[in-house]
């Protein structure tokens, strides 16, 4: 567990509780990074400022750290993928010898996290779940449909996605969001995998929860890149709903065209990728997010569209 946790912060005031769960892909280390940097902003907070508080606790804690010591995105299975009752009940009682790596992960990450829950007895939990994408462009968060979520997502001020988390299942957001338990999850994907500035965007992110959580004052942790989020969400849409999702079959060869990034616009029958049949043609006008630039993983591409807000 002491190498699962990146660290904590706390004060004694109580509050909510913000869980930061970076690299649940091992090849996503920018959220890990992010995170001892927000923890290192907290100190330095602390120290220079003598009437700072931090109302509530922070945890920042890895996810698949097999992987990430391999930097792949997974070893047997996708961690973000198995996060359901139905697959969690069919090997939690198994004996650890027969337990594939990602199924051993998934029950060290669930008891840290419901321990430390319990710990706390906090009146609200955000568990913010970071990654990082292939592709590159625009930067997004994904929400479940309650009022919370959303809401909380639209704090970061760049682009809200809909309809992923009901529709991707065995997810962080489809796992841990259970309002019912004053518990929330919310997903920043914060730029392609090996752009510095993803690492930025991240600790932005951070910092933007703990303060739509009131956990920090608007006027302490003053940070460098404070504002980003909201520039790069500038000309970017609001709110989107996912309408199209191309799962890989098994054993399918699927390949992706190269040149798009998030947020591009596409038209039904565009090409955007091929595999052993030819090619593989956009089924709906849309905005396309995530396509699949790796090896591993089952998602070719989701395609959203734009919710006009009234």
């Amino acid at each position: 567990m002491e190498q699962r946790i990146i660290g904590q912060f706390g004060g004694d005031l109580h509050g909510p509780f913000l869980i930061c769960i970076g690299g649940m892909h091992g090849n996503e280390p920018a959220g890990i990074s992010a995170i001892g940097e927000v923890l290192r902003l907290l100190e330095q907070e602390k120290n220079d400022h003598p009437d700072f508080r931090y109302q509530g606790s922070f945890l920042g804690i890895r996810g698949n750290l097999e992987a990430l010591q391999q930097k792949k995105r997974f070893i047997d299975r996708d961690l973000n993928r198995i996060l359901s009752a139905e697959e969690i009940n069919q090997f939690q009682d198994q004996p650890p010898a027969l337990l594939l790596q990602e199924e051993k992960e998934c029950l060290e990450l669930l008891d840290l996290i419901a321990s430390s829950i319990q710990q706390q007895q906090p009146p609200l939990t955000l568990i913010l779940d970071l990654h990082t994408t292939t592709a590159s462009g625009g930067i997004f968060s994904i929400a479940a449909e309650d009022d919370m979520s959303l809401s909380l997502a639209k704090g970061l001020h760049i682009p809200v996605i809909l309809g992923i988390a009901s529709g991707l299942k065995g997810t962080t957001i489809d796992y841990f969001n259970r309002p019912e338990e004053h518990t929330y999850c919310v997903v920043l994907e914060a730029g392609q995998h090996d752009d510095p500035q993803s690492v930025d965007r991240t600790v932005s992110a951070i910092i933007n929860c703990m303060r739509a959580l009131k956990s920090v004052d608007p006027r302490h942790v003053d940070h460098r890149h404070d504002g980003l989020l909201m520039r790069l969400g500038e000309h970017l849409p609001k709110v989107t709903r996912l309408i199209y999702h191309y799962k890989i079959k098994p054993e399918e060869s699927f390949v992706m065209k190269e040149g798009f990034k998030n947020f591009d616009l596409i038209k039904q029958g565009d090409q955007l990728a091929t595999n052993q049949d030819g090619p593989i043609h956009a089924a709906h006008d849309g905005l396309i997010l995530m396509p699949k630039y790796q090896t591993l993983g089952d998602d070719g591409f989701f395609i959203v569209e734009e919710i006009k807000e009234t």
